[in-house]
Order: C-alpha cells, then structure tokens, then sequence
C-alpha cells in the first residue's frame, strides 16, 4: 500500500462475511515499509476475507488522516457491502463502513477474443447497466445486472450496433446523493455513478450474484457473451474525481491515505474542482499516474474489455496547481501503453472549469473524442437556426476543421446528437426548455441552452401535426448520425423514442424518468424499424465509413464529393440557407468500389424543389430514403427503392431529408 506522508499504518482484518475482526496487525516502520510503500505477509489467514487499512499521520490543512477509519484498499477488485442496490446506506458520518475483500475465483474466459473492430465501422451504444433492464416491461430474470444486460444481447445484435458503452460500472455509493423530491421528499440517489469510491472494483448492487460475491465472475460472465456476439465493450471511467467529495465528504480510501498526494489543493488545503464534484485528482503525479494505469490495464488484460471512454479527459491535462500541460504525463502513458495498445481510448474532450480541447485532446492520434460541436451544429440546423448549412456540411464530412491539420483522421470524431447528459432523442424534439423540477434543485441544474425545439408545443401533446413533425425531426436526427462520417454513437432507448420528461439532468432519478420502458419498443416500433433500417444502410457501404477525409478534387474521374444546393451544383452556404445537398462518388473511397450517394436535407418551412444531378458512375438514381413519407416508404432497400430520374426536381417536404443511392457500376 503506498502512503507517503502517514506515520502510523494497521491492518485490519476481517472475516468474508460479517463479523467482528480477526486480527489488527501494526507495521513497523522500518521492517514493513519499503520507500513510501508499506508491506507486511500475514500467514494463517482463511482463503477469502475482508480487510482495511487504518494510518495515522501529522495534523495540517493539507491532511486529512484519522487513525479511526478503516479505509479501503485503493487497489481492490471487490467490497462489501453494498451487494443490493439501495440497500446499504452509510450512517451520516465522515467514516465509512465499506471494506476492501480479498478474494480470488478461478475464471475460464474459454476461447474469448477481443472483436477488435475497427473504429471507423463502429456504431456505439451508450446505456446505463441498471437503468436498461430495471423496468418491469425490461422482461429479464435479473433487472439492472450484468446478467440482466446479457438477456437484452438479442435486442442489441438485431439492432446492429457493434460496441455497448456502459455508464460508470465502478463501486459508488448510490445513497450519497443530497437532494429529495420536491414534492414527495423522497430521498433522491446517485444514479449515474459519476462518484467512484474503487476503480478496480465492479459494483456489486450491479451482480446478481452480488451476494455471493461474485461481481468479478459476472462481469467476465457479460464481456464473454458480449464477444461472442460480436460486440465491444466500453468502460466509461471516472479518473478525474472521487466520492470522497471536498473538505466536507467523507473519508474511504485516498483522502486519509495520503490526501495531499491524490488530490490537487490550494496552499490552504482546499479541493481544486475542476471537475465540479468537490475535487480533483492529481492525475500527473507520477503516484497516481501508475496507480491510474495499473487499474486500466486490469481492465484490458484481467476483465476483457475493449475500449475506455474517460469522464471530463480534460482533467488529465492538468498539472497538481491545475495548469494546463502541452504533454501531460499520464495522458502519455496512456496512449504508448503496450497492454492498451488494440484499446480504443475515447476522450470527453473538456472539464468543469471551462478547458475545452474539441479537436485538441494531447496525443490525439491515439484518441478520439466525443465531438460536442457535432452534436450542436445538428442540432441547430434540425431547429432551423441561420448559417448552420456550411457548419452542417463540415460535420457531415468528419469534422475536418478540428482534426485534419493534427494528421488525424474521421474515425478520432465520436459523433452523437443525444448522450446520458442532456435531453433524449425524443425530448430534444418536444421541449424547448429543461424540466428538472423533479431534482429538487430548483431547476437551476442542467444545462440551458439545449439547441432544442418543441415542434410547436411544449411537452406532451396530441396535436397531430405537431407529432408528425417531431417524428419526422427524430428520423431526420437519427439519419444524419448514419450518413456522418465519424463513428455514430446512439443513446440507449432512442431508437425506440423513450423519454425523461424533459429532464435533461437526470442523475439522481432512479425511476422511470431514466430507466428504459421496453413498451416503447411496440408503441414506437416505427422508429425503431427506421433506426435499425439506418444501422443497416450504413453497415453496408463503405462510401459512409471513410477512412480518410474527403479531398473534393478530381482524380480519375469524378470528385470524391460535389456540393449542390436545391439546384445542382450550386451550393448555398450564405446565412439564410436552410438547405444542404450532395453527391458521394463511391468510386472514390480508399475501400471496397460503393455506390454513389445523393443526400439532400431541407430545414426549411416551405416544401422545396431539389434538383437531382447525375450519378457520378452514370447509374440510375433509387430512392432510400424521404423522412417525409410514411413507413415504411421512408425507408426501403435499395432492391425495392423507386427510381428517381437525374435532370428532375424532386419536392423534399419541410424538414426532412432525402438519400438517393445509385446502381453499382
């Protein structure tokens, strides 16, 4: 265990289940500690048991050491309790009771193999483990588990997505939440998890076999069978704060480790929070760093995932006085790790105080990014805002802007319109302002400016013409994401257009605001037909899934890209466009020969009169896609498409968008 500045150091023991403790042994601090790593080999003990740590050390601002508290191993791979959700709730004291187990389980991981998909023919799928299997209508034998996620496999391959990214797996405590209903006072929980009290550590509340101790088998257990369906897993990992919050939180394991290390303060022993949860770690100490890049290659070598996706990554740029670094350290280490090396590593590229590296994100090659501009400049075009024609067309193309001058590619920008944070699919098109009333923040949490629209009424409605058009804004969203270059990541439930009631903020909502009713699958099964249409659609042509950047110059014949507006090659990037058209040449892909595409998208009032070009390879024009029409006209194979003759003008409906797909030549 490595604690610099403590004087005093024991181990705690305990027997595996509860009880009162084995034994309490004190290290020698010259015979039991090496440099500022403290050690001690204790025979005689059972195969499994529970254990802590109690230091003690000198008074300070910068020190928080209480030789009372046992605190956890920052290296440990399960704790108890905690094993049902909800259950466990720590009394209202700095102190915790949690223990760190030792425990260890043979594993057959049998034939597994990591997919090792490449990034640029990804389509990430963001979920929550609890929140997608709890609701009743979820139909599984053990809701809100990894075993529960496992029964929902089927549902994701028929889908089509190739990687499952999962909200914070890592031990948290969901009861730390401080704020209650309004209305019920009922005491609200941390549901997100964005608060990991263990690193190493599967949640147990998230095991049905949790009781048993068996959240590490069950884990392995949910990659197996992800794997064998060909489909990636994504840890979203929280390395830029802890539970332990600021001067005012509890201790568990760093702070009363060695707080001054672990954590970036002021000269008066204050939390810096660049992360907005009361502290920041201090990710570039060279401690911590090692610390940090042990626990992800446990991840990677012991636990079988594919890809690590990092909260608020902006963090990591940061020095232990919160300066910006050009190179930072851990970030280095990250990225020429030699066990991470197939990893896919995803940054959210900014942090709570206001550093944002869209684009920027050090040791880029290796990252990729969630792309906030992609999100925003769609979603401003889609409500009709000025001049977002000329943005729309960069975003569609890869985001060239933020990552080609860097010698990145299209594959570094995550695209997304909807995520965990913010308004779902359903709500972005039927509210234009939060409604987080429910958290009992005063509405005063979450975000404001949402780019969203309501389609003429705030919330539920039943005017029809309003409906139509939120159904069709929805499809036009969904379509954009496939036809992007990029990788698509989709939000959990908006397939099938699940809503949180205009919550955009909906972390400590362990209901149904934010757990996925399946009915939606039935009473929304157009949208999810259409959504799976567009997975599919782009699955099958490479034109889509670039791996270069769109060089718009003509080599061997056709461009690789034209440009049109609602006349052929005359595009209208002017301010008061609302319209975007264009023609792909999948001839000119660094793949497999495509087939040529034809896109155009009207986010204006008024129907309006497209005229269609020539294929670039001569072929007759198909239509497969008109958001406008309704399903299943909106979208067709290309077998059963109707043709759509070139030197014609086709009429795009208000807000919707059109894609031609050509003969193959």
């Amino acid at each position: 265990m490595m604690c610099r500045h403590g004087t005093a150091v024991f181990l705690v023991l305990y027997p595996l289940e509860e009880g009162p403790e084995l034994a309490e042994i004190a290290l020698h601090p010259r015979r039991n500690r090496t440099g500022d790593h403290w050690h001690v080999l204790v025979s005689g003990m059972p195969a499994d048991f529970r254990y802590g740590w109690r230091v003690d050390g000198p008074d300070g601002p910068e020190h928080h050491y209480n030789a009372e508290t046992v605190l956890l191993d920052p290296s440990a791979t399960i704790l108890s309790p905690g094993t049902r959700w909800g259950e466990f709730r720590e009394p209202h004291t700095r102190l915790s009771e949690r223990r760190s187990v030792f425990l260890r389980r043979a594993y057959d991981w049998e034939e597994d193999t990591p997919p090792l998909i490449p990034l640029e023919d990804s389509i990430v799928y963001e979920l929550h483990v609890r929140g997608f299997t709890v609701h009743p209508s979820a139909g599984v034998a053990h809701p809100g588990t990894f075993a529960g996620l496992v029964e929902k496999i089927p549902f994701l391959k028929t889908l089509g997505v190739t990687a499952v990214e999962l909200l914070p797996i890592h031990e948290f405590d969901e009861n730390d939440c401080p704020f209650s209903h309004p209305r019920t006072s009922e005491r609200h929980r941390n549901f997100w998890g964005y608060n990991s009290i263990a690193f190493a550590a599967p949640k147990a509340a998230y095991a049905a076999s949790g009781p048993d101790f068996g959240q590490v088998s069950e884990f392995r257990d949910m990659v197996k069978a992800f794997h064998s369906a060909g489909i990636e897993v994504i840890l979203d990992v929280v390395f830029n704060h802890t539970g332990e919050g600021d001067h005012r939180g509890r201790l568990s394991s760093f702070r009363g480790l060695d707080n001054s290390l672990y954590y970036m303060l002021t000269p008066e022993g204050y939390y810096l929070n660049f992360s907005g949860c009361g502290n920041t770690v201090n990710c570039n100490h060279p401690v911590v760093r090692n610390q940090l890049l042990n626990c992800l290659r446990f991840w990677v070598a012991d636990m079988h995932v594919d890809g690590l996706r990092f909260d608020l990554a902006s963090v990591m740029g940061r020095d232990y006085q919160g300066h910006v670094l050009m190179d930072p350290p851990v970030v280095e280490m990250i990225s020429e790790d030699g066990v991470l090396r197939d990893t896919k590593l995803i940054a959210e590229p900014w942090d709570a105080a206001g550093l944002y590296q869209v684009g920027r994100f050090p040791f880029g090659r290796r990252w990729s990014e969630w792309n906030g501009k992609y999100r925003d400049d769609v979603r401003r075009f889609w409500k009709g805002d000025l001049g977002m024609a000329g943005a729309l067309a960069t975003r569609l193309t890869g985001s060239a802007d933020l990552y080609e001058s860097s010698g990145r590619l299209p594959r570094h920008s995550i695209n997304f319109i909807t995520c965990h944070d913010g308004f779902t699919l359903w709500d972005l098109v039927s509210y234009n302002h939060k409604h987080n009333e429910a958290n009992g923040e005063g509405n005063r949490d979450g975000m404001n400016d949402n780019n969203s629209w309501n389609c003429g009424a705030e919330g539920p409605t039943n005017n029809p013409r309003v409906l139509e058009l939120r159904h069709r804004q929805a499809k036009n969203l969904i379509a954009t994401l496939m036809l992007s270059q990029g990788v698509p990541m989709i939000l959990g439930g908006d397939e099938f257009l699940r809503t949180q009631q205009g919550n955009n903020n909906a972390w400590c909502q362990d209901n149904a605001i934010s757990w996925v009713d399946w009915t939606f699958a039935d009473r929304q099964a157009e949208h999810l037909r259409f959504t799976r249409e567009m997975i599919a659609l782009r699955k099958r042509h490479s034109a889509l899934r670039r791996r270069t950047f769109f060089r718009g110059e003509r080599t061997n014949g056709a461009p690789d890209i034209v440009w049109h507006g609602v006349n052929a090659f005359q595009p209208d990037f002017g301010m008061a466009s609302r319209t975007l058209a264009l023609t792909l040449n999948g001839q000119q892909t660094e793949r497999e020969p495509d087939a040529d595409f034809y896109m155009a998208f009207n986010a204006w009032s008024e129907a309006l009169d497209f005229e269609i070009p020539p294929a670039p390879n001569g072929k007759p024009w198909h239509r497969v896609v008109d958001t406008a029409l309704p399903a299943p006209r909106d979208i067709a194979p290309e077998s059963l498409a109707p043709l759509v003759p070139p030197h014609r003008r086709y009429t795009l409906a208000p807000f919707s968008l059109l894609v031609l797909i050509s003969e193959r030549s």
